[in-house]
């Protein structure tokens, strides 16, 4: 992976590094460095399987981290590229064109975060959440108890117990000390 990543260094601008294994390695770039580094790892260095897309909020810096992983099956190794975008007016370049299966992920990340990729294929047809019409529910600000209050009608008799309570009082089973 270290020869990997020297070689990236000299042809891309590379932010931080983080290696996780020595089969695994997380870069962070620039929005306007992903594709060319996208391309350059699936033809010349053999990542040839988008693992994931996939997205964080980072509500307190205003951010959206978007990770891209990519497999080279050859040599048993990933390496994910972290790209960081704006929370307010998220958007981001689409991929699919290099990986067919990134225009599912696309589409799932612009309705459960928000985050736009134009010209993907169907990006704004309703793919999970039909008929949604709140902001989206993976934001770290849209708020599920109050979501769940205003929609569904509560039920009595719903409760927590405490497993080594209810064992004790219904099975039997003694729960041991720590």
């Amino acid at each position: 992976m270290r020869t990997l990543l020297a070689r990236l260094k000299e042809r891309f601008a590379l932010g931080p590094i983080t290696e996780q294994r020595p089969d695994l390695a997380f870069v962070t770039v620039e929005r306007e460095t992903l594709r060319p580094l996208l391309r350059h790892l699936r033809d010349a260095e053999g990542f040839t399987h988008l693992v994931l897309l996939t997205a964080v909020d980072w509500i307190e810096e205003g951010l959206f981290q978007l990770t891209w992983l990519v497999h080279d099956r050859r040599r048993a190794r990933d390496i994910g590229l972290r790209v960081m975008v704006a929370r307010d007016a998220p958007v981001m370049d689409a991929v699919h064109d290099l990986w067919p299966t990134a225009a599912t992920y696309q589409r799932e990340l612009k309705e459960m975060f928000g985050i736009d990729f134009p010209g993907s294929p169907r990006i704004d047809e309703e793919f999970i959440l039909e008929g949604w019409v709140d902001i989206p529910p993976y934001r770290r600000d849209f708020d599920t108890l109050k979501f769940s209050e205003e929609t569904f009608e509560h039920r009595a008799g719903r409760g927590t117990t405490d497993p080594a309570t209810h064992m004790r009082e219904h099975l039997g089973i003694q729960g041991g000390s720590k």
